[in-house]
């Protein structure tokens, strides 16, 4: 279990308490400062994710020179998997459009067997030389980040049980793409947000976005193999289970206690030794109200948690309680952006962000500083964050009828 002791003291208010670290990302170098019988699997791992790199940017390259695609082709972007339907009935998934997504989806499938992020899928199929990803660089090709992946295998497996044997293109998409998520699997059981890597803060443990949740819960559903999951073949379920396994057990490791005391976790741990780690520069590392309650919510699914599991979600649903903030909100003021203001009877809200070991709301601002007012950094990041959340409410909601079905 990680620990960490009593972080630094509370200072004055609207103060800058400290500077936001890099994030490492995962290179031999490091991997060579770890005990000499755990290096040979991480070494595999990152040779994997290297070999497969070069093949994905290679098939790119080589589409292009077969069919003389000068100019890279861009294809058309969106917010997150938005036009990826999973909500419809399920005949719907047998019919005319939800065959021509499934099409683009399966276009659209990197090489390593993963989609990159804010792809349009209602638009037309990919084309040789076209990207794999919304913009001009080889960025987030293959990755879970906002709901990439998990939601393209979702809707294909609700494609193929719709239309039942006739579909082979679909079922060997869905099977590289749960290939992809296996090989994505760090060695500890987390997932990085980007793979092959991406290096920097993108090699982490990913709870951000809820990646990493979206993973688990994917996983659970092809294991129990049921409803639209009901054609994965028993070999396969299995995998998935083991899979889930290592995963739930990265969830436990990584965390945050302080003094003895289990918290919550971070958006994003260090892929070695699980510490928290940071990722953009206003995002340090800390206790996240956000992500920690998907990973909670997550815990409280499980049909038969163990001792470790129940501990864990014990003491998460005892932080929200402490940390939940009243009587004030987070809004837009005329003239000065979106400010923390008074608001009797508001609430309870959670800052976005808690310092270790003090558990005082902290705030990153595009320089790495990191202030303990939210009112005290630029305008462009007031406005441009959600800096406060309301979604622990859900876990304490939750968990009052949790706690007494699992005492």
């Amino acid at each position: 279990m990680l620990a960490i002791c009593s972080g630094v003291a509370v200072g004055l208010t609207a103060a800058i308490v400290g500077t936001n670290p890099p994030a490492l990302p995962l290179t031999t170098e490091r991997i060579a400062s770890l005990p000499l019988e755990q290096q040979a699997v991480w070494m595999a791992y990152l040779e994997r994710s290297t070999r497969q790199s070069a093949a994905d940017r290679a098939f790119l390259q080589t589409e292009r020179k077969e069919h003389a695609v000068k100019k890279l082709i861009i294809p058309s972007a969106t917010r997150n998997a938005e036009g990826i339907a999973l909500d419809k009935p399920a005949d719907w998934y047998g019919k005319a459009k939800a065959r021509r997504i499934a099409n683009i989806i399966v276009s659209f499938q990197t090489p390593a067997g993963g989609w990159s992020k804010n792809l349009d899928m209602t638009r037309s199929v990919r084309v040789p030389g076209e990207s794999f990803t919304p913009d001009s660089g080889w960025n987030y090709v293959g990755t879970f980040d906002n709901d990439a992946t998990t939601t393209q295998l979702r809707f294909l497996a609700k494609v193929i049980t719709a239309t039942g044997a006739n579909n082979a293109s679909d079922r060997a998409a869905f099977q590289r793409g749960l290939d992809y998520i296996f090989d994505a699997q760090y060695p500890n059981g987390g997932w990085p947000q980007v793979w092959p890597l991406q290096g920097g803060y993108h090699d982490a443990v990913t709870y951000n976005d809820d990646a990493m949740p979206h993973v688990l819960e994917f996983l659970r559903d092809v294991a129990g193999g049921q409803n639209e999951f009901a054609f994965v073949p028993v070999e396969t379920r299995a995998r998935a289970t083991a899979s889930l396994k290592r995963g739930i057990d990265c969830v436990l490791a990584t965390q945050i206690v302080v003094n003895g005391r289990r918290t919550v976790w971070c958006q994003q741990h260090d892929p070695l030794r699980l510490q928290p780690a940071s990722a953009r520069n206003y995002e340090m590392p800390a206790q996240a109200s956000s992500e920690s309650a998907a990973i909670v919510l997550f815990l409280m699914q499980l049909p038969n948690p163990d001792s470790n599991v129940v501990a864990a979600v014990r003491a998460a649903a005892a932080w929200f309680e402490k940390t939940q903030i009243r009587d004030v909100a987070f809004r837009k003021v005329w003239g000065r952006g979106r400010l923390l203001v008074s608001a009797p009877g508001n609430g309870p809200l959670w800052a976005r962000y808690y310092e270790i070991g003090t558990d005082r709301p902290i705030f990153g601002d595009h320089d790495r500083s990191v202030h303990d007012d939210v009112n005290e950094i630029s305008r462009e990041c007031q406005n441009g964050y959600g800096w406060y959340r309301d979604s622990p409410k859900r876990v304490l909601e939750r968990y009052a009828q949790w706690s007494r079905e699992h005492p």
